[in-house]
C-alpha cells in the first residue's frame, strides 16, 4: 500500500529577524553573522523542557516554511542566482524557494536559550530567515555526521567573490547614531549583506541605480559603483 500523499505539519515557532522583506536576505545561512534573529516557540511547544540539552550544541538545523512564496506555486525548473540567472536547473537540484512543498532547511548557530514570561526563545546567529517565518522543526547539528569534508558542491562549490562596501559621510553618521540609540551594529550588518551583491541577476551589470533594503525599522539606500558598493543613507520607516 502506498503511503498517504499528504501530511499536515504543526508550526512549532516563529522567526523574529532583522530581515523585513525577501530582498537582501543572504542566499545561504552563515554568510552574514552580524544579523539578529530569534526563534520563539509557540504553544503548546513553548516549554523550556523541550529544549533540555540543546545548550550542549553549537548549531541547529531549522526546518521552516517559505511562507512568502506559497501563492506563487512551484516551478519544475528555476534560475539559480549563483549562475547569474542565465541557466535553468531542475528545482530539486537547487535550493529554490518555489518548491512543490515549500519547506526550507537552514543550519544556524545558536546563542542564548531563555524564557520571558510565558514565551521561550532561542537566539540565532547567521540566519537567512525572513521575519515571521513559520518553523516546523529543529534538530541539533551533529559535526561527526553532518560535516562531509569530501562532498561536491555542484554549481555552487564555494561562496562568490565579494565586492568592497563604502559608506557615505551621512550614512556613517546615521549608522553610528542608530547603534548608539539601539545598541545594534547596523554598519557591520549592512556591509556583510551588500558586499555579497543581493541584486537580481538582470541588474548585476547596472551601476549608479539606487536600491533599498529594509532592516529592522529602517530602509538602507545603496547603489553599485563601477568597482564597489556605496551606502548612501538610512531612511526610517
Amino acid at each position: 500500500m502506498l503511503p498517504s500523499n499528504s501530511f499536515s505539519l504543526s508550526t512549532i515557532g516563529i522567526i523574529h529577524s532583522c530581515y523585513k522583506e525577501k530582498f537582501g536576505i543572504p542566499k545561504q545561512p552563515g554568510l552574514v553573522d552580524g544579523d539578529t534573529a530569534r526563534l520563539e516557540l509557540i504553544p503548546p511547544y513553548n516549554r523550556l523542557d523541550t529544549l533540555d540539552g540543546l545548550n550542549e550544541f553549537s548549531h541547529i538545523w531549522i526546518h521552516f516554511i517559505f511562507h512568502a512564496c506559497i501563492k506563487e506555486g512551484w516551478k519544475a525548473k528555476v534560475r539559480p542566482p549563483r549562475l547569474g540567472g542565465n541557466k535553468k536547473l531542475g528545482v530539486f537540484a537547487t535550493r529554490a524557494t518555489h518548491r512543490p512543498n515549500p519547506i526550507g532547511l537552514s543550519v544556524v548557530k545558536i546563542g542564548r536559550i531563555y524564557q520571558e514570561g510565558k514565551k521561550v526563545f532561542i537566539d540565532l546567529h547567521g540566519a537567512d530567515l525572513l521575519d515571521g517565518t513559520p518553523v516546523v522543526d529543529i534538530k541539533p547539528y551533529l559535526p561527526y555526521a553532518d560535516n562531509i569534508t569530501d562532498a561536491k558542491g555542484g554549481f555552487a562549490p564555494q561562496p562568490t567573490q565579494t565586492r568592497s562596501v563604502r559608506f557615505s559621510d551621512i550614512a556613517k553618521y546615521q549608522c553610528d547614531s542608530y547603534q548608539n540609540l539601539h545598541n545594534k551594529d547596523i554598519s557591520t550588518l549592512i556591509k556583510q549583506i551588500i558586499e555579497q551583491d543581493p541584486r537580481p541577476a538582470y541588474l548585476s551589470n547596472q551601476v549608479d541605480r539606487e536600491h533599498g533594503i529594509k532592516l529592522w525599522d529602517v530602509n538602507v539606500r545603496w547603489c553599485a559603483r563601477s568597482d564597489h558598493f556605496e551606502i548612501l543613507r538610512i531612511e526610517h520607516e
